[in-house]
């Protein structure tokens, strides 16, 4: 799956998508996809990551109290 950082606007490849998904989890593990040869992989905070469409990634995959919390 690939990912784009908030701050630059560059795809990255998220290597387990476990990671992603689990909202314990705070870094997830990716590659940068930048120049032709494949990066080394890289640790990424989830808060700095949105889809390359622009949309931020849900709550559910943030926040482990994301059913009790108001909002």
């Amino acid at each position: 799956m690939l990912l784009q950082l908030k701050d630059t606007g560059e795809l990255v490849k998220i290597l387990k998508i476990e990671e992603l998904l689990d909202p314990n989890t705070d870094v997830v593990h990716a590659k940068d996809q930048e120049g032709q040869e494949e990066q080394e992989p890289d640790s990424f905070k989830k808060e700095n990551l949105i889809f390359p469409s622009g949309e931020d990634l849900p709550r559910c995959w943030l926040d482990a109290d994301y059913r009790s919390a108001n909002g």
